[in-house]
């Protein structure tokens, strides 16, 4: 067995690896990154990329079917041709992908293609088709991400009870579809899928959808997704299947009763585990915890010598772009940097229509927290690019602290969430106040507005 010699192997080639492995060599470290499979991991193969993509399809076509008329825009029979969707999604993937190829290659990042195990010593197994190549290093960085969790009662069948990895590759519309779990994924998925002809039903099991996030915009969210022909069924769960004559006969049960709903596909999205199977943490001294997840200090060590662990495999939100920032502050310590991540200040959103984004704490959070909290809101009806856009629908939400004036959390439901949450972060990285944010001076007309008026509803 040969044998390499880096500063940095990084198993896993995901948000957290490629850009960890990006930025060692940026620092001058000889990196080595091993996935088993295409550069990008989940969420540029089978998860954040191709899902946004065919959000962004489904909801050109949702407009041009229902929403142009009010432009003066008028069409004739509108039709979608969901193997096109498709394949755009397809070349999306791949366009990033080869991004990713042209940045490892910039930052002098070797690339192997095979599945990464520790042997203990500073060691990897690179176990690819042409047989198994050892690698060593003074680091090794565990980046290996998450899978779809399954249901003991619904296990994957990658045809009629599926995972979100076949749902962003049905070859047809499925007449009806039911969605376990009103989190991100199960919404998002679902949103796609309804604007394209499915009836879709959300099952959940907790009191309302995505559990976690704050109780009032959760709720603004389901009644606009309602209104959009979605159905939810909270405080149920699911018990079991059964096929007959190619349907799914799915059996729900809620507050003691039972009853059972036909669909054609189910899309189980509960959550996502972290990956560890093969990658030998037991035989290097890596421990877990009780939830299976990697042990990591303030740093991102784990209880094993000169093994790191970001991401997924790690306790925290399971974001891309939280893997993102702790690969490359993992990176710099290695480094003998001060690399940092500001845990309270990593933004979550829902990538529905209207989008919903989140920063901070909810306020009942903050309430708990034993704070006297301050609550502002702006509705996005009352702001002049929201009419100009046609997307009046949502509100933005500051929580805050009544003593101090200090931010402590923004929620935004609207158009371009996504992007305006931004602020929010920025503020809560700078621990600004809220009449810090009121006094910043917006563009007008922009959506950015709707911030800076929740933020002087709360001004004295």
């Amino acid at each position: 067995m040969s044998k390499t010699q880096y500063d940095l192997i990084v198993v896993g080639a995901g948000p957290g690896g490629y850009t960890a492995a990006a930025r060692a060599g940026e620092l001058g470290m000889k990196v080595a990154c091993v996935d088993k499979s295409a550069l990008g991991g989940t969420c540029l193969n089978v998860g954040c990329i191709p899902s946004k993509a065919l959000l962004e399809s489904s909801e050109l076509y949702h407009k041009a079917t229902a929403g142009l008329g009010a432009h003066g825009i008028h069409v004739g029979n509108v039709e979608f041709d969901l193997s096109a969707m498709m394949q755009r999604k397809d070349k999306i993937v791949s366009t990033m992908t080869k991004g990713i190829e042209a940045l490892f290659k910039a930052r002098g990042v070797t690339s192997y293609a095979g599945v990464g195990s520790l042997l203990g010593g500073g060691r990897v197994a690179v176990e690819g088709t042409e047989g198994t190549e050892e690698l060593q290093a003074q680091h090794i960085l565990l980046a290996t991400g998450s899978a779809p969790a399954e249901l003991p009662d619904l296990p994957f069948d990658g045809e009629r009870i599926i995972s979100s990895t076949e749902a962003l590759t049905l070859e047809r519309v499925p007449e009806r579809m039911v969605v376990i779990g009103a989190g991100a994924i199960g919404l998002e998925m679902g949103s796609v899928w309804s604007r394209l002809g499915s009836e879709v039903v959300v099952v959940e099991f907790m009191e309302q959808i995505l559990p976690g996030m704050d109780t009032e915009m959760a709720g603004q969210l389901e009644r606009l997704l309602k209104r959009q022909g979605m159905d939810f069924r909270l405080q149920t769960g699911a018990k079991g299947f059964a096929v007959k004559k190619k349907a799914v006969q799915l059996q729900l049960e809620s507050k003691g009763s039972a009853d059972t709903v036909e669909c054609d596909v189910v899309l189980v999205a509960v959550g996502r585990r972290p990956f560890t199977g093969g990658l030998g943490l037991e035989k290097a001294g890596v421990q877990m915890d009780e939830r299976g997840r990697v042990q990591v200090d303030a740093q991102w060590r784990t209880t094993a010598e000169g093994v790191w662990a970001v991401g997924d495999l790690i306790a925290g939100p399971m974001l891309a772009h939280k893997a993102e920032a702790e690969g490359i502050a993992a990176v710099e310590r290695m480094a003998g940097k001060a690399g940092l991540v500001n845990a309270d200040a990593i933004p979550g959103v829902v990538y529905t229509h209207p989008e919903l984004a989140s920063v901070g704490l909810t306020e009942e959070a903050a309430k708990a927290g034993d704070h006297e909290v301050a609550i502002g809101t702006y509705q996005f009806r009352a702001n002049a690019r929201a009419h100009a856009m046609g997307e009046i629908d949502g509100l933005v939400k500051i929580v805050a602290d009544a003593q101090t004036d200090r931010l402590l959390g923004l929620h935004i439901l609207g158009a371009q969430a996504s992007s305006l949450i931004a602020e929010g972060v920025l503020a809560l990285e700078f621990s600004a106040s809220v009449e810090d944010i009121a006094r910043t001076v917006h563009a007008h007309p922009a959506l950015s507005e709707v911030i800076k008026e929740a933020a002087w509803s709360l001004a004295e």
